[in-house]
Order: structure tokens, then C-alpha cells, then sequence
């Protein structure tokens, strides 16, 4: 019933995002993920892609 919530992002998925972050928000690509989930608005898949990205980057 709920399968969508537990859709898992590909790491590739997660390189690219974090690459289109840093280039719209000039090198920064946490902060811009953090501002762009602090927004909302974003779709259950899109919010699913910036809160793998903010785990990642915060790994790194």
C-alpha cells in the first residue's frame, strides 16, 4: 500500500543530485539541500532525494 515510502535512492542518483546542488547553490551542496527541504513543497520521491543527499554529505 505505501511502496513509494520505501523506495530506496540509487547511490547514482545521489552523486547527481549532490553535483546539481553544488551548482545551484554555488558550491554548497548540503546547505542548498538543507534549504531546499527547509522549503517543502517538494514531492514524497524529491524530498526522499534531498534527505539521502544531506546523509550522505554529512558523512563525507
Amino acid at each position: 500500500m505505501f511502496g513509494w515510502l520505501s523506495k530506496s535512492v540509487s547511490p547514482a542518483e545521489v552523486r547527481a543530485e549532490v553535483w546539481k546542488l553544488g551548482v545551484r547553490h554555488h558550491g554548497e551542496p548540503l546547505r542548498g539541500a538543507l534549504e531546499e527541504l527547509a522549503q517543502g513543497g517538494s514531492d514524497g520521491a524529491r524530498t526522499q532525494l534531498l534527505q539521502a543527499c544531506v546523509r550522505e554529505l554529512r558523512r563525507a
